[in-house]
């Protein structure tokens, strides 16, 4: 699934086609993805302008001029294609702008979703209602996660990939994060010393930052909306890397979790 580095890149990669742009046209090919897309898409977003794009946790923001904000997932395999040069399968949402540019949503898994909420709602609105900071804003340092640590017996990667605690890490930044900062992920998140949580804090922002500079992560069907794919998995450390060389001389090991996979250095990582 495309994670925060992954939407950010997204995000950014529409910007340029977007922003500043009317909204000429809007075609849904069908009427649902995971749930229906909403009934008034067309009469909302067409004549509209685009005046911002942002990003909420794994959501991609489209602001428009009409206090109304587009709310796209890219699920499973989602990804916005850039002027395509024809039609593919599975092209469900087709928008161009007044510039004659096009793009196209396409999601083979349908696990995506589109909605419209008045922009100044965004924060009530029930996916983001309940979600932590940002991992990249002020909000997130190591006095905050302090406060959510303390305590509780969780592990600390669950702890992490609770979008309650922190909005937008996924699976893969999180196990680089910890071998960055040294910490086991089984670590239970109340018993992580003080002193380590600046470093846990700034191994986050680094592995996110690193990967949005790559342009993410090729996973599966991901791709970049110009077409080209990520290529932060260079630079894992040890996430798909299961019996390599850490790097200290041990193997990187591997331990399937509730659908997920964790993997850590059990010697570098405490």
């Amino acid at each position: 699934m495309p994670e925060l580095p992954e939407v950010e890149t997204t995000v950014r990669g529409l910007a340029p086609v977007l922003e500043g742009r009317t909204i000429a046209r809007i075609v849904a090919n069908r009427p649902d993805l995971r749930r229906p897309l909403p009934v008034d898409l067309g009469q909302r977003m067409t004549g509209a302008r685009v005046t911002g794009l942002g990003r909420r946790a794994k959501y991609g923001l489209i602001h428009t001029d009409r206090g109304d904000t587009m709310i796209f997932h890219l699920g499973m395999s989602g990804r916005w294609r850039v002027d395509p040069a024809e039609p593919w399968a599975h092209d469900h949402l087709l928008i161009e702008t007044d510039a004659g540019r096009r793009l196209a949503l396409n999601d083979p898994r349908r696990f995506g979703s589109v909605d419209i909420v008045a922009t100044d709602a965004l924060a009530d609105w029930g996916p983001f209602a309940a979600l932590g900071p940002e991992p990249l804003s002020d909000a997130f340092d190591a006095r905050y996660l302090a406060a959510r640590f303390a305590g509780r017996a969780a592990p600390v990667k669950a702890l992490l990939l609770d979008q309650r605690v922190v909005a937008g890490l996924g699976n893969i930044y999180v196990c680089e994060a910890l071998h960055m900062a040294g910490i086991a992920p089984s670590r239970a998140g109340g018993r992580i010393a003080p002193a380590r949580l600046e470093p846990l804090v700034d191994a986050i922002r680094a592995v996110l930052l690193a990967a949005i500079e790559a342009g993410g992560s090729t996973l599966r069907d991901y791709a970049r909306p110009d077409g080209e794919l990520g290529y932060f998995s260079k630079q894992w450390r040890v996430y798909g890397r299961e019996g390599e060389d850490c790097g200290c001389g041990a193997p990187i090991r591997r331990r399937a979790e509730g659908g997920r996979s964790t993997f850590w250095c059990p010697q570098c990582q405490r």
